[in-house]
């Protein structure tokens, strides 16, 4: 906008100095008038390099050097994902198209309960997928340990996932990107087979899995700050 106007304001300097030097033709001779087109034209050419140049340093003035570039966020993601492993004993696979969160979010026995304990490491997870993945799928698997019969594990472990996806959907992720599903009592993904509650015996199996599926897309190049 301040460039058009800019430009707009040239555009009416020029016509009238043009203007000017028109109405003064017919008191000067022909060199002199290619001269004083000439002297005009520099004067017009410096000032258009002048106002382009401080239309420059105002953008980089406000930008103020926070842009980053794809190797910057990857490297700033590297480093939250490092710090959520210390911190929180989240263990993290790297997939070709997704980050897969084995994250220690767990229920008692025949309960999905969100703890609040377990809201701190929720807490992070989703500032780091909002930060870096804002459009990538997020999925809460949900799982229980062997009690019980399949069908009524595959419930359990929906409402699991359901209420972790309630959680992370409560602080701010879009609901359009977060979606539940259910393994139940999947054998293949039991991490500890044969152990089942009541009581505290299975507990490692009644759990909650993070994924954020990226099609394989590294955090793309932002502004950290916003333009006003």
């Amino acid at each position: 906008m301040d460039r058009m106007r800019n430009w707009r304001g040239l555009g009416i300097l020029s016509a009238l100095s043009l203007a000017a030097v028109a109405s003064a033709c017919a008191r000067v001779k022909p060199e002199e008038l290619d001269t004083r087109l000439a002297t005009l034209r520099e004067e017009m050419t410096q000032e258009m390099q002048q106002r382009d140049q401080q239309s420059a340093q105002q953008v980089e003035q406000r930008l103020g050097g926070r842009i980053q570039t794809v190797e910057q966020r990857t490297a700033a993601l590297e480093t939250d994902l490092q710090q959520m492993e210390q911190e929180f004993e989240v263990t993290i696979q790297r997939l070709e198209d997704a980050i897969r969160f084995d994250v220690p979010v767990y229920f008692a026995f025949d309960d999905a309960t969100v703890e609040q304990e377990d809201q701190a490491v929720l807490d992070r997870f989703g500032s780091v997928a909002r930060e870096y993945y804002p459009e990538a799928l997020i999925t809460v698997e949900g799982f229980t340990d062997p009690s019980g019969s399949a069908e009524y594990n595959m419930d359990l472990g929906m409402r699991r996932a359901g209420a972790v996806r309630d959680y992370l959907l409560s602080t701010g992720m879009a609901q359009d990107r977060v979606r539940a599903v259910s393994y139940g009592e999947n054998t293949n993904r039991l991490v500890a087979p044969n152990q089942n509650g009541p009581g505290m015996a299975g507990w490692e199996n009644r759990r909650v899995v993070l994924v954020i599926d990226h099609n394989g897309q590294a955090p793309a190049p932002t502004v950290t700050d916003d333009l006003q």
